[in-house]
């Protein structure tokens, strides 16, 4: 087994960056109110506040299965839907805590090869039935990016919102790597969300060089009603939330947050430009953030994984490698050597999927 200096298998593998690590340790040069009554989360939510240039609520938890399922049970009632992609994270990988937390809402999930929704599918799981003995449709989310790596558009995203506007649903947004969208379109958050019509966003810190931690931001304010009561009642609210909140004082100040993602995305870019025309490989999905899916052999990906690479194979059996704020470009050029080697020694088809 070859040592392998850093791993791709995902973005939680990384450390701390050092603003974030800084804006920490200034919070920790004495003691401050408890429970969020202390400056630096007053100043952390008014960061928020001046990155979106709106007035939102904001609150923080601990991590991104929380954030998504209370956001969404703050927008249902338990014989409420709400509607979703196959691959979505809340409907993957959440271990049915939206479904618990909102009491029983159900997730309507609609088939999508690379993990987006349209307007179309929207609107057909929505008035697919409108009969008391179906959840009545309360709420869209979207992922941003999604699960497969692919970004929506300001225009899809307006798309969006237009069908939720016209069928009476509120707009969530998972965005677990938020920043990472921002990034690669090059755009002001706002029109991303509220601008678009986003209703809330959940935005990620853990995956873009916090500790831990995540921000639920309502756009639209009233939507925010007792939620801090529903963060306490989970197990969301931090006895010392100046160090959940601090980390966001550090990104949003320094331009961190966006610093850190432009480098994963450019990452992921490289890895993907140094492969995509080996004999053997080929690309699942266009490479739009920080993830790059491969195809290839059983062979080469278990010779791979003898040689100390880790990646995941849990979305069409492509493998996954997953770039964060720490990357090293060396490590990058190291796998794509790796990969490129494996793929001339036994050269075989690919199927077509």
């Amino acid at each position: 087994m070859t040592t392998v200096p850093q791993q791709f298998a995902s973005d939680n593998y990384a450390g701390i960056c050092p603003e974030a690590w800084d804006a920490m340790a200034a919070a920790n040069s004495a003691s401050a109110p408890a429970y969020g009554d202390d400056e630096w989360t007053e100043r952390a939510a008014d960061a928020f506040r001046a990155l979106f240039d709106t007035r939102c609520e904001v609150f923080f938890a601990f991590n991104g299965t929380a954030a998504n399922s209370l956001a969404l049970a703050a927008l249902c009632q338990s014989y409420h839907s709400v509607i979703c992609s196959s691959s979505s994270h809340v409907e993957t990988d959440e271990c049915g805590a939206p479904e618990f937390f909102s009491n029983g809402s159900k997730l309507l999930v609609a088939q999508s090869a690379d993990g987006k929704l349209t307007p179309e599918a929207i609107r057909a799981l929505a008035t697919s039935r409108s009969d008391i003995h179906f959840p009545k449709p309360r709420v869209v989310t979207i992922t941003q990016p999604t699960e497969t790596g692919q970004v929506y558009t300001i225009d899809e995203i307006r798309a969006i919102s237009a069908t939720c506007r016209d069928l009476g649903l509120k707009l969530h947004m998972d965005g677990a790597r938020f920043a990472h969208a921002c990034a690669t379109l090059k755009c002001e958050p706002a029109d991303l969300t509220w601008r678009a019509g986003v209703d809330v966003l959940c935005f990620g810190g853990t995956k873009n060089g916090m500790a831990a931690g995540e921000a639920i931001v309502f756009f639209d304010t009233m939507l925010a009603t007792d939620f801090d009561y529903r963060c306490k009642q989970a197990g969301q609210l931090a006895s010392k939330m100046r160090f959940l909140a601090a980390p966001w004082i550090g990104l949003f100040e320094s331009g961190a947050w966006l610093r850190n993602a432009d480098h994963a995305n450019r990452c992921a870019a490289r890895l993907a430009a140094a492969i995509e025309t080996l004999p053997e490989i080929r690309l699942a999905f266009p490479v739009q953030s920080n993830a790059v899916f491969l195809h290839a052999p059983d062979r080469l990906l278990e010779t791979l994984s003898a040689r100390g690479w880790r990646f995941y194979t849990f979305i069409g059996g492509s493998a996954r490698f997953m770039f964060a704020w720490d990357a090293r470009a060396e490590t990058v050029d190291l796998l794509a050597q790796h990969i490129a080697e494996l793929a001339i020694e036994a050269p075989e088809p690919v199927d077509a999927v």
